[in-house]
């Protein structure tokens, strides 16, 4: 008798233990004033009557964000069939946030500050209640049970049965299998009635030609809608009542088992089907899909292969694609295999021009029935394998020659929409550069390109860009430039002929001439600043390449050896983080140097443009500078501070990988020296604070440098902040410090997803930052010691306040 008036009493109170949602919920309804809070507890979602649908806060990998969506609640993967969205990011709360139910907004999403994150957008109407369906779909209702909003009209890359969409109407397909962002894949219904399959280059909606589509177009025939019925057949819906039928699932799938069709983030749009009630393991079968192989697909209209450039596509037995990178090539992100691959080494006219014959740099690996149809610059016909294979040996564009049927096509890096083709009977032959002379350093992620203005608008970008990185308008350029001036006074070294000079290093002597002819009489100004004029030009560098010339100003008499001394040193240096230095003229008061030009611009404008760079994409960068100078301070035969580290002088390639801009212009240092006086003086920012207290100047200058550009790497701003209302933010430094001490690295980064999803690293950068911008030099660490924190290889401890006397006083 006790033990039964025990659990009665038992059960009696853990009613009181049961989350509020599901008191609040009447058949799944909702009612106006409930709220859902983003915590781990139940009582983060709101389930459908059969519990077959949960809507709400879904954790993303951990418990400080949550993902807003709808999911199947009874599979264990928690399968998301919907996300709300806004500008194509997925909305992600930070842990503690609330979503409320009101009757004049709707949904209304609120960040634990109280900032509005999101709403619902119900344009008339009074809400009454919300309705979690069994059919997946969430709605909001009047009094009189009327649809004001529904998630189903705002799907994202599932469509449901029960679900339309309507002319217009489209999918979005994901960046990846885990990140929401909208991907560059999506799945249309068009305004003539076609419903397609198509790619668009990101960040914009510009549509590429389909790789499938329905045809549905002519006159009646025309498509009406994109339906998914409670049966399971999926078809698109005439104007005159026909249908053309994509596919059925059949009732008895739908009845056993849930049904979806997802435009994954592949490309590829398929059909699953899952087994409910199901006891033990399963997993989500494809019923059908299209296109049937988009390896084959996805041509040079319809937009870059799904595995991205210089890769191979193939179809695995599960009708998806696997990506591979070919000899000499390894992935951009080896934990995003989708994103292409990158050359293991320096392939070019200007790398091939130094060396002759071009033909002993490179190995030859040789594969079959693989191509790049989309690369092709030449064709000919009638040739032989052995000619095919020759020839593109010794043309310095070629990076891949295929043969098929007396025919050579050669390819051009990059290469795009790569594949195997069984039946394509071919020789494929790819340059590989040899071991001897390929990159001496770890290859390191890079991210893929970014999206490019319109071409008025590039030029205009690509002018001041590039301008302002190889001169730099700021008191800094001065300091490298008083630098070099020390440093040919104090510096006492034999100087050997000029015939020496030049047979030591790959610089090329240019008469004034020569480069007068290449900037078309120095009419193109990309800008001015201490050092001189820089203009553009083109020459004919093994092939035709963009350059950039520098005209220096006359500053000091009797310095033409010191000249080519200082450039045989430039020539010597050979990293992929630093920008290269073609050549140089020196005739009397004419001094030019010859650079490499590089479209992508400056770190400047890439980190404080409106669009904000990925996390992934900046801490690879701030990584890839850190390597650059360590090889300056450490790695080349002659040590190199650079002086003037800053993103004006730091470039992007085509991959966006960082290379260091004007190092060649800075204090050179002998390897048995570690330090240097001067008198320089300059403004706080970049420069360390012994440059203001006459102390001596080693590399830790650099250091200094380099930890004030990583925080604004972290944080995409710039480090004085003249223009901000408030005055606690006005200095980076400071600012990050304090945010660092009171725990509050979500501000630092603005709340940004991807970076608080990536928290251990964000710490870990912030505070390897922060050890940089040590007041006293002995504290900060040497670059190695920075890239060795990054790799993980060396521990990061709690860094000290870095101004200690400044604060003081």
């Amino acid at each position: 008798m006790a033990m039964a008036f025990s659990v009665r009493m038992l059960l009696f109170s853990s009613l009181f233990l049961l989350p509020i949602s599901v008191f609040s919920q009447n058949n799944g309804r909702v009612a106006v004033g409930n709220s859902l809070t983003a915590t781990t507890s139940n009582s983060s979602s709101w389930l459908s009557p059969s519990g077959d649908f949960a809507f709400g806060f879904l954790p993303l990998g951990g418990d400080d964000l949550f993902l807003l969506s709808i999911w199947y609640a009874k599979i264990q993967n928690q399968t998301v069939v919907w996300h709300a969205y806004e500008d194509n990011n997925p909305i992600v709360a930070p842990k503690g946030s609330t979503l409320n139910m009101n009757a004049s907004s709707g949904l209304v999403l609120n960040d634990p500050h109280g900032m509005e994150i999101w709403k619902s957008e119900t344009t008339f109407g009074v809400v009454a209640n919300g309705v979690m369906n069994d059919t997946g779909n969430f709605v909001l209702q009047d009094k009189n049970s009327g649809s004001l909003w529904e998630t189903f009209n705002n799907p994202t890359d599932t469509i449901l049965p029960g679900q339309t969409i309507e002319r217009n109407g489209k999918l979005s397909s994901r960046q990846s299998e885990s990140n929401y962002t909208k991907g560059r894949f999506q799945l249309r219904l068009q305004d003539d009635g076609n419903l397609v399959l198509n790619t668009i280059n990101l960040p914009t909606d510009f549509a590429n030609e389909p790789y499938f589509a329905t045809d549905t177009t002519a006159g009646t025939l025309e498509g009406k809608q994109l339906v998914f019925n409670n049966s399971g057949d999926m078809f698109v819906l005439r104007e005159n009542g026909g249908t053309f039928i994509l596919t059925s699932a059949g009732v008895s799938w739908v009845r056993d088992s849930y049904i979806r069709a997802t435009l994954d983030f592949d490309g590829i749009f398929m059909l699953y089907s899952y087994p409910k009630n199901f006891i033990g393991i399963a997993s989500w079968s494809p019923l059908w899909y299209q296109p049937n192989d988009i390896c084959q697909a996805l041509m040079e209209d319809t937009g870059v292969g799904v595995c991205g450039y210089n890769s191979v596509c193939k179809m695995n037995q599960d009708h998806r694609p696997t990506c591979e990178c070919p000899r000499g090539f390894s992935f951009l992100d080896p934990k995003d295999l989708y994103r292409g691959c990158k050359p293991d080494f320096i392939q070019g006219c200007e790398a091939d021009e130094v060396q002759s014959p071009r033909k002993d740099l490179y190995d030859v690996e040789m594969q079959t029935n693989t191509d790049w149809p989309t690369s092709d610059y030449m064709r000919l016909k009638p040739f032989t394998a052995e000619k095919c294979k020759e020839s593109c040996f010794q043309d310095c564009l070629c990076a891949v020659a295929v043969f098929r049927s007396e025919t050579c096509w050669k390819k051009k890096l990059p290469l795009s929409n790569g594949r195997v083709q069984f039946n394509l009977s071919s020789q494929t032959f790819i340059k590989v550069r040899k071991d001897n002379v390929t990159l001496q350093f770890p290859p390191m992620p890079i991210p893929p390109p970014m999206p490019i203005p319109d071409d008025k608008e590039k030029s205009k970008i690509t002018v001041i860009r590039v301008g302002s990185a190889l001169l730099g308008t700021s008191i800094f350029v001065n300091v490298a430039a008083l630098c070099l001036g020390f440093f040919f006074i104090f510096r006492k070294k034999p100087v050997r002929s000029s015939t020496d000079i030049v047979l030591d290093s790959n610089l090329r002597s240019f008469s004034y001439e020569e480069l007068q002819e290449a900037t078309n009489g120095f009419t193109e100004e990309l800008g001015k600043g201490a050092f001189g004029v820089v203009f553009k030009g083109a020459m004919q560098i093994g092939s035709g390449v963009e350059v950039a010339v520098k005209k220096l100003r006359y500053v000091m008499q009797d310095v033409e050896k010191e000249f080519k001394t200082e450039l045989n040193v430039i020539g010597k240096t050979h990293h992929k983080n630093l920008v290269r230095l073609f050549g140089y003229c020196d005739e009397g008061q004419q001094k030019l140097l010859v650079y490499e030009f590089l479209s992508n611009g400056t770190l400047a404008s890439f980190l404080f443009s409106d669009i904000k760079p990925s996390w992934k994409q900046r801490i690879e960068i701030a990584y890839g500078i850190a390597k650059g100078l360590l090889y300056l301070h450490e790695e080349c035969s002659t040590q190199i501070i650079h002086c003037d580290i800053k993103p004006q002088n730091i470039l992007l390639d085509d991959y966006y990988t960082p290379r260091i801009s004007d190092f060649g212009l800075a204090k050179l240092l002998m390897m048995n020296q570690s330090q240097t006086h001067t008198a320089i003086r300059g403004t706080k920012g970049y420069v360390a604070p012994e440059w203001f207290r006459n102390l001596p100047i080693t590399t830790k200058v650099d250091v200094y440098s380099f930890g004030v550009v990583l925080l604004e790497i972290i944080c995409c701003r710039r480090n004085v902040d003249v223009e901000g209302n408030l005055e606690e933010r006005a200095i980076l430094t400071d600012w990050v410090y304090d945010c660092y001490v009171e725990g509050v690295l979500d501000a630092v980064v603005d709340h940004e997803v991807e970076a608080l999803g990536d928290r251990a690293t964000l710490e870990k950068f912030v505070m390897v930052g922060i050890w940089c911008i040590q007041e006293d030099p002995s504290l900060r660490p040497t670059m190695r010691r920075v890239v060795q924190m990054f790799e993980a290889v060396v521990e990061v401890h709690v860094p000290p306040c870095p101004s200690p006397y400044t604060r003081a006083g």
